[in-house]
């Protein structure tokens, strides 16, 4: 008997001595921390995607110091660890030691970098639950966003908005050749739900990534395929469906992951319907925002007829889906493939500015302005090599396709006729990215080429005869294209313990070519009959410090100069800002062939102090000079400054170098972890810019008001609560451009009115799969419009998500 109780015992003992791997967990949601780091004096390890970790390294430490970017340190003993199958950290207010590959492409830890970036993870992705990407921006107060309809958003960095802006997906360029300098909803083509984090990068980019990136970069990425641990298959799923009760928004996704030890697949598709969107009703500023009428067909006569909800603004709703497929293929321990599919497309989307807009007669202007569906097709092969070689210990080469389709639809009141304008491009690139350590440098350097294909058609087509007839394109039509080439070298360099430098330069050819055929509605075929082409070359680069005198604090500053190329959209489009009626002028922009490239130099300073290990204060303040500045200003057309366009007189603009110009401004932050579970989140934003003449400086566009967040957080066990106050200042008339795209006519007489809403959320984990997701977004129903927008924002919200898996 004490032979077997003896056996028992050694068994037992046996059993716990094997049993070291523990499961690390975020304490609100309980999904796994993955890449936590656990130290002692004598070892170091990381969790796996899973959250798992073999302690067995670290027997008899006292103390294992487990960290993560994202959650508040703990320290515990290995006889306490061994205790427990689960530890569960507790989310973290502010990130400083995030490894972020936006700034060099390469893997690069924040604390080091002259730079202002933001990250958004899965986790935050997941709790702010908003409807797009565009939103996603403005919700976590990382931008200002422009709305001219309910499928749009157009964030704003800096000052720079649309085409100064470079949008980034798994690292393949968005913009191309027509993104043009208005208000762009491009960034509705992301599917947030599939994203495993978005880095936003503040100021110039042109060093890396080339032309556009002068208010900032914004790259998303996608989540990857989860690899198998053992030779087992495994299969995840996961999920969730939304309400939205301010637009009776139906929203469902779905995630899913198949993987053996080396070969793993992830799927994700998204669909989402949008009716018409409620705007608040309390504090109504400008009676012109409510929807009083709208347009009916009635015995074939366009009739406008009373709306009985003033405050539902419809027509504006849409649908949307969106699939995702990804192949990772591990070689070996040195060689990945990826192969990454991506598909979003849309139903119409009414262009409500437009379909709310009064002619001096009283009646609405447009019975019809809508998108056609909006298509971005994309398929990318990316090669990963890590071998320590004499040239690099990392390298990265991106082959990408991308086939994207717009149209305009618009049809006069009262009209017959409808015009139909159709874009489509098709964009081929190819990266090779090479990184390589050498003592305390770190280099990455690089070669991008770029091609655009352009195909602009349009067709007039007559509602009641069905006839179809010649239509003015938005862009020559006849060959198209824009191409770019480029190199790059950058390099960190950590020559003190407390001192970085980052220094690089950038090469960049870019060449455009358009040809104007048709002569029915403009002459440009006569005026420029060889077409237009254009060659331009610049070199970019950047040089910055990063002091840290202790651990708790960060001085850097930083000196870019910036680049931008004129793209097709800013050399010759043709295109109506403002409708002309019988009564009134429009506003046409003609194509400028004379249009040169824009250049920035920017300085930033940046100081961020660490308090007690729980308070984050930083501090950015930037100033950006601009140089060739494109801006739209009034022009002469064949030596006339108006111009017939739709059957209307309208005054000729086109797009110019001005003299130069400024911006300067300033983003504040306040992040305090109070305790484990109690936490503050504070962020304001201020910009100024103006154009420089020789007698007043003029207000740039694309300037917002002051705007900033602030938010209560609290973080318990399988529960996780926010309150929230979002606000703009007011924009003031005296601070609008009255001929770029500040939308003054959207606004109030004396610009557009302050505002702020009060939101709360809430997310409660019944269990690892299963999570109930509650918020309530603008308490007090408030009637606002965000600046430059064209429609207005949600009145009170109830959203309703239910997440799941297995």
């Amino acid at each position: 008997m004490n032979k077997i109780i003896l056996f028992i015992f050694f068994i037992l003992i046996s059993a716990s001595g094997f049993a070291q791997t523990i499961t690390i967990l975020d304490k609100s949601t309980l999904s796994p921390v993955k890449n936590a780091v656990l130290s002692s004096s004598a070892s170091t390890r990381l969790t796996n995607d899973f959250g798992q970790v073999d302690i067995s390294s670290f027997v008899g430490a006292e103390k294992i110091t487990i960290t993560s970017p994202d959650y508040i340190s703990e320290t515990i003993s290995y006889e306490r660890l061994q205790l427990v199958n689960t530890l569960y950290l507790s989310d973290k207010s502010y990130k400083t030691d995030e490894i972020v590959v936006s700034a060099n492409k390469f893997d690069e830890n924040l604390k080091y970098l002259p730079r202002q970036i933001e990250v958004l993870n899965s986790r935050d992705i997941s709790f702010l639950n908003t409807q797009t990407a565009a939103k996603l921006l403005e919700k976590s107060g990382s931008a200002a966003v422009q709305f001219s309809q309910q499928g749009g958003g157009s964030p704003i960095l800096r000052g720079y908005e649309a085409s100064r802006i470079l949008l980034m997906v798994d690292g393949v360029r968005i913009n191309n050749a027509i993104f043009r300098a208005g208000h762009l909803q491009n960034i509705l083509r992301i599917d947030q739900n599939m994203l495993d984090r978005t880095e936003i990068l503040y100021g110039p980019g042109s060093t890396v990534y080339g032309s556009d990136a002068l208010g900032g970069v914004v790259s998303f990425y996608s989540k990857d395929p989860k690899l198998s641990l053992t030779k087992k298959a495994n299969y995840s799923a996961d999920g969730f469906l939304r309400y939205s009760s301010a637009n009776e928004e139906k929203t469902g996704s779905i995630n899913f992951n198949i993987a053996s030890k080396n070969v793993g697949f992830i799927g994700s598709y998204t669909y989402t319907d949008f009716q018409a969107l409620r705007q608040g009703s309390k504090d109504v500023k400008n009676q012109a925002w409510l929807r009083k009428n709208r347009v009916e067909r009635i015995n074939g006569i366009d009739s406008m007829v009373s709306n009985e909800n003033v405050y539902l603004q419809d027509p504006s709703g849409y649908y949307q889906y969106d699939a995702l497929g990804k192949v990772l293929i591990r070689q070996n321990s040195k060689i990945n493939h990826t192969f990454n599919f991506q598909l979003s497309n849309t139903g119409d989307i009414p262009r409500y500015d437009r379909l709310n807009t009064y002619g001096s007669n009283g009646k609405l202007t447009s019975a019809q302005w809508y998108y056609g569906p909006e298509k971005r097709l994309m398929g990318s092969y990316k090669l990963n090599l890590k071998n320590s070689t004499g040239f690099y210990d990392d390298t990265k080469i991106l082959l990408a396709y991308q086939d994207i389709e717009e149209s305009r639809h618009n049809r006069n009141f009262g009209a017959p006729n409808k015009t139909s304008r159709i874009e489509k491009v098709k964009v081929y690139s190819g990266n090779v990215d090479f990184n390589k350590i050498v003592k305390k440098h770190n280099f990455s350097f690089g070669l991008e080429g770029i091609y655009n294909d352009v195909n602009s058609t349009a067709f007039r087509t007559n509602i009641n005869t069905g006839a179809v007839t010649s239509q003015s394109t938005r862009y020559p039509d006849g060959d198209d294209n824009m191409k770019s080439f480029a190199g790059y070298f950058t390099d960190t360099w950590k020559f003190s313990p407390m001192t970085s430098a980052t220094f690089g330069a950038r090469y960049n050819y870019v060449g455009l070519t358009v040809k104007f055929i048709d002569t029915t509605f403009f002459k440009f075929a006569q005026l420029y009959p060889d077409g237009i082409d254009q060659t331009n070359n610049s070199v970019s680069g950047n040089l910055g410090i990063t002091f840290l005198p202790k651990d708790d604090w960060k001085i850097y500053v930083n000196g870019a100069r910036g680049f931008r190329a004129p793209d097709i959209d800013d050399l010759s489009k043709i295109f109506e800002t403002v409708k002309g009626t019988a009564t009134t002028l429009g506003n046409v922009i003609v194509p400028n062939p004379e249009l040169g490239p824009e250049y920035t130099y920017n300085a930033e300073l940046g100081v961020s102090k660490i308090i007690a290990n729980k308070v984050w204060i930083q501090a950015v303040g930037y100033y950006t000079w601009i140089e060739n500045a494109i801006v739209t200003a009034p022009f002469k057309y064949n030596g006339s400054d108006t111009i017939i366009y739709d059957g209307f007189p309208a005054i000729v603009t086109a797009n110019q170098n001005a003299q130069s110009g400024h911006i300067w401004g300033t983003s504040l932050s306040l992040n305090a972890d109070l305790t484990n579970y109690l936490s503050l989140v504070n962020s304001v934003n201020y910009t100024y810019g103006r154009i420089n003449t020789d007698s007043i400086d003029i207000p740039l566009d694309h300037i917002p008001p002051l705007f900033g967040r602030s938010a209560v957080v609290v973080n318990l066990s399988k529960f996780r609560t926010e309150f929230s106050i979002i606000y703009n200042a007011w924009k003031l008339k005296k601070d609008y451009n009255l001929f770029g795209e500040d939308n003054f006519g959207d606004a109030t007489p004396d610009g557009m009115p302050n505002w702020f809403t009060l939101n709360v959320s809430a997310a409660y984990q019944f269990a690892p799969t299963l999570q109930l997701q509650l918020e309530i977004n603008n308490l007090l129903d408030r009637n606002y419009r965000n600046f430059a927008s064209g429609i207005n924002a949600p009145g009170l919200n109830s959203v309703l998500s239910i997440r799941g898996g297995f």
